[in-house]
Protein backbone atom coordinates (compact mmCIF):
# COMPACT_ATOMS: atom_id res chain seq x y z
CA UNK A 1 0.00 0.00 0.00
CA UNK A 2 2.77 2.31 0.46
CA UNK A 3 3.66 1.87 -3.24
CA UNK A 4 0.45 3.32 -4.22
CA UNK A 5 0.15 6.20 -1.46
CA UNK A 6 3.85 7.62 -2.82
CA UNK A 7 2.10 7.29 -7.03
CA UNK A 8 -1.12 9.39 -5.83
CA UNK A 9 1.18 11.30 -4.04
CA UNK A 10 3.64 12.01 -7.19
CA UNK A 11 0.50 12.26 -9.53
CA UNK A 12 -1.19 15.41 -7.06
CA UNK A 13 2.14 17.15 -6.78
CA UNK A 14 2.43 16.57 -10.66
CA UNK A 15 -1.05 17.97 -10.99
CA UNK A 16 -0.54 21.09 -8.83
CA UNK A 17 2.14 22.30 -10.19
CA UNK A 18 0.95 21.64 -13.88
CA UNK A 19 -1.84 24.10 -12.65
CA UNK A 20 0.12 26.67 -11.33
CA UNK A 21 2.49 26.56 -13.95
CA UNK A 22 -0.93 27.39 -16.53
CA UNK A 23 -2.22 30.19 -13.85
CA UNK A 24 0.95 31.67 -13.68
CA UNK A 25 1.36 31.74 -17.78
CA UNK A 26 -2.38 33.15 -18.00
CA UNK A 27 -1.64 35.78 -15.29
CA UNK A 28 1.00 37.28 -17.37
CA UNK A 29 -1.21 37.87 -20.35
CA UNK A 30 -3.00 41.48 -19.04
CA UNK A 31 -4.55 41.81 -22.76
CA UNK A 32 -3.08 44.87 -23.45
CA UNK A 33 -0.83 45.32 -27.01
CA UNK A 34 2.93 44.05 -26.48
CA UNK A 35 3.81 47.55 -28.23
CA UNK A 36 1.74 50.46 -29.02
CA UNK A 37 0.95 52.52 -32.14
CA UNK A 38 4.53 54.57 -32.02
CA UNK A 39 6.62 51.74 -30.75
CA UNK A 40 5.52 50.01 -33.60
CA UNK A 41 5.88 53.01 -36.23
CA UNK A 42 9.21 53.39 -34.57
CA UNK A 43 10.29 49.79 -35.36
CA UNK A 44 8.94 49.61 -38.56
CA UNK A 45 10.54 52.88 -39.88
CA UNK A 46 13.79 51.21 -38.51
CA UNK A 47 13.72 47.23 -39.78
CA UNK A 48 11.49 48.32 -42.97
CA UNK A 49 8.41 47.70 -43.58
CA UNK A 50 6.59 43.95 -44.62
CA UNK A 51 6.83 44.98 -48.56
CA UNK A 52 8.27 41.97 -50.26
CA UNK A 53 12.34 43.05 -51.75
CA UNK A 54 12.87 43.57 -55.36
CA UNK A 55 14.39 40.76 -57.24
CA UNK A 56 18.14 40.65 -57.19
CA UNK A 57 19.29 41.18 -60.98
CA UNK A 58 22.70 40.03 -62.01
CA UNK A 59 23.00 38.41 -58.65
CA UNK A 60 25.11 34.78 -57.93
CA UNK A 61 23.04 31.80 -57.77
CA UNK A 62 23.03 30.17 -54.01
CA UNK A 63 22.51 26.89 -54.66
CA UNK A 64 22.64 24.28 -51.44
CA UNK A 65 26.38 22.75 -50.62
CA UNK A 66 25.45 18.93 -51.15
Amino acid sequence: MNRYILIALLLALAAASAAATVLIVNSRNTGKPALTEEQRAVREKFFGSDKELPPIKEGQEMRPRW
